[in-house]
């Protein structure tokens, strides 16, 4: 590259969605809703995305208009300005639509950033890549997970004439191209370097989450994604299928945890599909405890419940800071686990939990509702279900949602060889709305899901959540938690 000559510019973009629905959770999320009460993931990958641009002699421009509350026409000026030569943008399906017509927009301007080029990753646009270049005059779809090293490819190619890696869709003299599979076992995820958190403005997203009991949080991904990969509602299985799950290395796990801590993270959510298990995570907790991080930080993850069968690991992981792990239980009928592949038993779900929270870790579920099979016997088993975990001090909370079924997946194909889909219009895919036919009715889903969010209510559960109060974190969590129930209420009325 020319030293002379403004360097190769490559803007990582969540452009503004504005609606009345309220903001969009897009980024690192394996589901689309609106959140009345806004909550901000740090997208993972597409920070490895920048890192790695970075490492590499690119100039990276962190733009994430939704995180900093920017209206369209304060992103648009401002990107006018930056005026990159790549704009990359993660979709997925309730939004591609309007990720369409923003690239049109901007290609259409006046400006000199209609000639910059334009990028489409994620879940959507990996299920269907040719759709968006035939509905939109983006330049590049990446069909694939890693979007980290498929954007150095074609940033490589634009700026240095290299050669596409595979999972490069794009345009060649009026012809949709592309450069064949990409292969996820070509790269390791060691060869990536830790995150530059401050590249990334890691605390745009440090704050409004959840998931975090102490602040500020971060997030980390040691694996890609989830090692059974098959769950045929999860639309991060069209990106990484459970055959390609790939782990970093403990050692560099661990660099990345001390990094946060000297940052001033206090709580990280590891949020691999599934956290790895067996002498990866023996060896993990022990360095932990090793270095002593295990006192200074707390870590959430996601596990499939039928992962750890023994106390002892358990502890371990306590022992080493673990604090709220992450099970989707997804249903209470075993016709439903079975129809999604979800590879569990409804009577192996107490006794996991069970063990988990005699650990003294903090169990966490999550439950789905709006199967085309279940009927109103079905869900009300799935309610009763959570109210006796509650009941029985099993699990500490709860997030219910509608299950959508996201193009790409097994889910889809089976509601469209069913005539089972409502609508195809991928607008509608938001969980405002009964996407797959029901015998229940949209207001009688929402009267579900908040007798879901109420299942924890019994005096037992509340005089243990105030039992468990040790200091005013606590007390702030409890507060932003009961906030953030009411706001998840909000968004199913």
């Amino acid at each position: 590259m020319n030293m002379n000559k403004r360097k190769f510019k490559i803007s990582i973009s969540f452009p503004p969605l504005e609606s009345k629905k309220g903001t969009p959770l897009l980024s690192q999320n394996r589901q689309f809703q609106w959140f009345s009460d806004p909550t901000y993931i740090y997208p993972m990958i597409p920070a490895s995305a920048a890192t790695l641009l970075k490492k590499n002699g690119y100039d990276v421009f962190w733009d994430d208009a939704i995180a900093e509350g920017l209206s369209y026409a304060e992103w648009k000026k401002r990107l006018i300005r930056e005026n990159p030569d790549i704009i990359a943008i993660e979709t997925k399906t309730p939004v591609v639509k309007r990720h369409w017509q923003i690239i049109d927009d901007l290609k259409n301007s006046k400006f000199e950033i209609r000639n910059s080029k334009f990028v489409l990753m994620g879940d959507h646009a990996t299920a269907l890549p040719k759709e968006s270049l035939e509905k939109s005059k983006v330049d590049f779809v990446i069909a694939g997970g890693d979007y980290d090293f498929i954007l150095l490819s074609i940033a490589d190619k634009l700026s240095r004439k290299r050669e596409f890696e595979g999972g490069v869709w794009h345009r060649k003299k009026g012809e949709i191209l592309n450069t064949g599979k990409y292969d996820l076992k070509k790269h390791s995820l060691d060869e990536l370097p830790i995150i530059d958190r401050e590249l990334t403005r890691w605390r745009l997203y440090a704050y409004k989450n959840g998931n975090y009991k102490r602040t500020p949080g971060s997030y980390v991904m040691n694996a890609r994604d989830c090692w059974w990969g098959k769950c045929s509602f999860c639309s991060w299985t069209t990106l990484f299928p459970g055959e390609s799950y790939r782990k970093k290395s403990v050692e560099k796990a661990l660099d990345e945890i001390g990094d946060l801590i000297n940052l001033g993270v206090k709580e990280v959510m590891e949020d691999s599909g599934t956290l790895p298990v067996g002498k990866w995570l023996e060896d993990f907790c022990n360095g932990m405890t090793r270095r002593g991080y295990g006192k200074k930080i707390t870590i959430d993850c996601n596990m499939r419940l039928n992962a750890i069968q023994d106390i002892g690991t358990w502890k371990l992981m306590k022992k080493a800071g673990f604090r709220m792990v992450l099970f989707g239980i997804e249903s209470a009928n075993q016709k439903t686990l079975d129809r999604i592949s979800k590879n569990l038993r409804v009577s192996d779900i107490e006794p996991a939990l069970k063990i988990c929270k005699d650990a003294g870790l903090e169990p966490h579920v999550t439950v789905m509702v709006g199967y085309p099979w279940e009927a109103k016997v079905d869900v009300k088993r799935t309610v009763a279900f959570c109210k006796k975990l509650f009941q029985k001090g099993y699990v500490d909370s709860l997030q219910a949602t509608l299950a959508i079924p996201y193009p790409g997946t097994p889910l889809y194909e089976y509601c469209k060889k069913n005539d089972l889909l409502v609508t195809e219009d991928y607008d509608r895919f938001d969980q405002r709305e009964l996407v797959m036919k029901s015998e229940l009715s949209y207001d009688e889903i929402k009267k579900v899901i908040g007798k879901l969010y109420r299942s924890f209510a019994s005096p037992r559960f509340f005089f243990r959540k105030v039992a468990s109060v040790r200091n005013w974190s606590d007390v702030k969590f409890i507060a932003r938690a009961g906030k953030k129930v009411v706001a998840h209420l909000a968004d199913f009325s």
